[in-house]
C-alpha cells in the first residue's frame, strides 16, 4: 500500500536540543491528521521537515511513495518539488499584490497558462467566496478574508498534500468556527491529503480522520478521535486531552494496600508488581460529599464552570488539583472544604513512565 506520507526515523536536532526524536509515522492518502501537542511539542517541526523547510537530521521522509528525504542516502527534494501547498500562521501574503496575483502567482511560476491560470482562479475563488476581493490588496481585508486567499493561493496548484501550521490561531472564535466548517468542505471537495498543527483540541477533534498526539518531540499516541479520548494510551494523552482532561492520581504501594499522598486508599484493578502508578479517574465518576468516608480525600474548593446542564469543579488537595463533573451544583465559598470520592475502579492505570497498564 502507497501511504500519503511516510516517516521512518526521523529525527531533527538543533545544537543539544532534540525537537524530533526517531518519529515513525504513516498518513492514508485523503486523511485528514491533525498534529495535536502542547507548544515546543515538535509538530511544527515536523510538519516542516515534511515540506521541506526543515532538513533532519537522520531518518526519512516519503510522500505517495516517493523518497523526498533520505539523511543516510543523502536525499533532500526541494520544497517546489514536493507536490505540496502550506498555509502559514502569518498568512504570509505578498502585501504589494493584489488577491488575484497572489493565487496566480504560484501558478505562473509553474509554467501554468493564462487560460488555465484564469480558470483555476475563479474555480478557488468560488470555492472559498473570495470572488468579490481578488482586486483588493491584502491590507484591505479581514484576517478572515486573508486566511481564504492563503488557502486559495496554497490548493490553487492542485497539491496532493496541504500543510496548515495553525492556520486559525489568528482568529476569533465565531471565525475560527466558520473556518473549520469551511476546511472540511475544502477536504471533501479536493480529496487532498491534509495534515494540520494544532494545540486546540476542539480543532483537533472536529476535524481529525487521524490525530497524532505529541509531546517531547516523540508521538504519545496515534488513532482516531474515538480511540483517544476513550482509550488514551500514555499518562500524558490521558492528562491533555479531553474537556477537561482525566484526573490522574499518584499511589505508592504500602503493603498490600496503596496510599494515595498521606491517606491509604482501597482501589481495586492496581497491578501487584508495581511500587507506584498512576490511576486515570474521568471528572465524571468523581463523587462529592461534605463528609469522610472510604476512599474520600479532603478538598478545597477552587471553582463551578458551567457546563451545559453539569458543572465542572474545580478543587484544590494535598495531592494536586482535581476536576469533578456533577449534575447539581449549590454555589459555595472559595476555600470550603468538601470531599471527593474515589470510584473503587480507575479508568485506566499507567506506570510511573506513563506507559498504559491496564
Amino acid at each position: 500500500m502507497t501511504f500519503a506520507i511516510e516517516l521512518s526515523g526521523l529525527t531533527k536536532r538543533y545544537a543539544d536540543q532534540v525537537a524530533l526524536a526517531g518519529v515513525d509515522l504513516t498518513v492514508e492518502n485523503g486523511a485528514f491528521c491533525v498534529l495535536l501537542g502542547p507548544s515546543g511539542c515538535g509538530k511544527s517541526t515536523l510538519l516542516r521537515a515534511v515540506a521541506g523547510l526543515e532538513p533532519p537530521t537522520s531518518g526519512a521522509i516519503r510522500l505517495g511513495g516517493k523518497p523526498v528525504a533520505d539523511v543516510a542516502h543523502g536525499v533532500h527534494v526541494a520544497p517546489g518539488m514536493r507536490d505540496l501547498g502550506m498555509v502559514f500562521q502569518s498568512y504570509a501574503l505578498w502585501p504589494h499584490k493584489t488577491v488575484r496575483d497572489n493565487i496566480a502567482w504560484p501558478l505562473k511560476i509553474a509554467g501554468v497558462g493564462k487560460a488555465e491560470r484564469r480558470a483555476r482562479l475563479a474555480e478557488v475563488a468560488e470555492m472559498l467566496d473570495i470572488a468579490p476581493y481578488l482586486a483588493r490588496y491584502p491590507a484591505e481585508l479581514s484576517g478572515g478574508q486573508q486566511q481564504r486567499v492563503a488557502i486559495a493561493r496554497s490548493i490553487a496548484p492542485k497539491p496532493s498534500l496541504l500543510l496548515f501550521d495553525e492556520p486559525l490561531s489568528n482568529l476569533d472564535t465565531q471565525l475560527r468556527v466558520e473556518m473549520r466548517a469551511e476546511l472540511l468542505k475544502l477536504h471533501s471537495k479536493t480529496g487532498a491529503t491534509i495534515v494540520y498543527v494544532t494545540h486546540d483540541q476542539v480543532e483537533a477533534m472536529t476535524m481529525a480522520t487521524q490525530i497524532v498526539v505529541m509531546n517531547a518531540g516523540r508521538i504519545e499516541q496515534n488513532g482516531s478521535t474515538a480511540s483517544i479520548l476513550s482509550d488514551p494510551q500514555t499518562a500524558f494523552v490521558a492528562g491533555f486531552v479531553g474537556n477537561p482532561p482525566a484526573n490522574l492520581f499518584a499511589l505508592r504501594r504500602n503493603g498490600t494496600g496503596w496510599t494515595l499522598g498521606d491517606q491509604a486508599i482501597a482501589l481495586q484493578s492496581l497491578p501487584a508488581q508495581h511500587e507506584t502508578v498512576r490511576a486515570m479517574v474521568r471528572p465524571s465518576r468523581i463523587g462529592l460529599s461534605d463528609q469522610p468516608g472510604e476512599r474520600r480525600l479532603q478538598a478545597r474548593f477552587v471553582e463551578a464552570l458551567p457546563f451545559g446542564a453539569q458543572h465542572f469543579i474545580q478543587l484544590e488537595s494535598n495531592v494536586g488539583r482535581i476536576t469533578v463533573l456533577v449534575d447539581d451544583w449549590q454555589a459555595r465559598d472559595h476555600g470550603s472544604a468538601l470531599y471527593v470520592e474515589l470510584p473503587l475502579q480507575p479508568d485506566a492505570v499507567f506506570d510511573a513512565d506513563g506507559a498504559r497498564l491496564t
